[in-house]
């Protein structure tokens, strides 16, 4: 074996087994959902107390298990699955029931609700007549949570399966699948006269699911139990330059109070991230500071100004003075800055920085004891 052979199967084993790893995560991710969807539905159609809990069961449950990605917002999205998705019970009751130590663990009177669950044995029985419906074997082991969860908010069954297909056939990263569904790619397939020469050109832009998409994710890491910083991906110049930043604002005093780095921020089912927040004691207001590693786009201010909605509805205490943002980017021009923040919130500042690059002199060394 020579080194390049070495290379070869070193990283043959690291792609497969990490592909390996990231199937079985995903497995049992929507396995657990499916499952807690299917008890909450049989709870609500059967359970005894049902009358009690009302519409505040789901809420009532969040603050009874108290665990971190198990609320409100998720359990309906269980339930949906499990009311859209009926097909897999099969799969994932053999799926459960398959290692030993799963199979001492689960006993009878787990199980048996789930194989006898009334509104499964109903949808499942109507689905049997769609032909055209992909096989519940290709949907479990195909499609990862995170694709299961964009489709099952789709009513039209033909429209579901359509991008069940698609996002199969194409290997769609859940971000691709979300950005077909927004650009109504159903819909142009139903309107196009050539839908395989459609389908062609939309597979060869997508982009391709990869391990690392199945298990960096909020919901896969929630279930993992990881730390949330491995949602973060930044470069060395964005690190640097917010860890510069964030020390700069500290020391400048003045009020300034550090509070949380990349703030994850949820909004409908959607997770975003604002670099550095900071509440300043003085002003008594919270600061969020955003950095793009480019120039100004109109975008960015809209994206800040989202950030401030959010605090001044879901953070702002009662006693605070309305958020400020502040957008630092690489170039600015005045008219865009002034044309893209009209009417948004008056407090969003957008400002340049300055990178300190190395002198004249260090550049031509570099240069000279380059190689080519």
């Amino acid at each position: 074996m020579d080194f390049e052979a070495l290379v070869k199967h070193i990283s043959t084993i690291q792609n497969t087994l990490q592909a390996q790893a990231a199937h079985a995560v995903n497995l049992a991710l929507t396995s657990r959902n499916w499952l807690m969807g299917c008890y909450i539905v049989e709870f609500e159609q059967n359970g005894e107390e049902r009358a009690t809990y009302g519409e505040q069961l789901l809420k009532k449950l969040e603050q009874r298990l108290n665990t971190k990605g198990l609320n409100e917002r998720r359990f309906r999205e269980f339930r949906r699955l499990y009311l859209v998705y009926p097909q897999l019970r099969e799969e994932i009751l053999q799926y459960i029931m398959t290692g030993n130590e799963i199979r001492h663990t689960l006993s009878a009177e787990f199980t048996e609700p789930i194989r006898h669950s009334m509104c499964a044995e109903l949808q499942a029985s109507e689905l049997q007549h769609n032909k055209w419906s992909i096989p519940a074997e290709r949907l479990f082991n195909k499609l990862p949570y995170s694709h299961l969860k964009f489709i099952s908010k789709i009513e039209n069954p033909t429209k579901r399966a359509f991008y069940e297909m698609e996002a199969i056939r194409g290997c769609w990263s859940a971000r691709e699948l979300e950005r077909q569904i927004s650009s109504l790619y159903y819909e142009r397939s139903g309107l196009s006269k050539n839908k395989e020469a459609l389908s062609a050109l939309v597979q060869q832009q997508v982009t391709l699911l990869q391990p690392k998409d199945v298990i960096n994710t909020p919901i896969s890491l929630e279930f993992l139990g990881l730390n949330e910083c491995a949602l973060v991906t930044e470069n060395d110049l964005e690190q640097s330059i917010l860890d510069n930043l964030q020390r700069f604002l500290l020391e400048m005093g003045h009020g300034f109070c550090f509070e949380a780095r990349q703030k994850r921020i949820l909004i409908d089912e959607d997770y975003y991230f604002a670099d550095l927040v900071f509440y300043h004691r003085i002003l008594k207001c919270h600061v969020i500071v955003e950095l793009k590693i480019d120039k100004f786009r109109y975008e960015y201010a809209s994206q800040l100004n989202m950030y401030l909605n959010y605090f001044k509805a879901e953070v702002m205490q009662p006693d605070d003075n309305p958020p400020i943002g502040i957008l630092l980017c690489t170039e600015k021009g005045d008219t865009l800055v002034k044309y893209a923040t009209a009417g948004l919130d008056p407090n969003i500042f957008v400002q340049k920085y300055m990178i300190e690059l190395p002198s004249e002199e260090e550049i031509k060394a570099f240069i000279a004891s380059s190689n080519y």
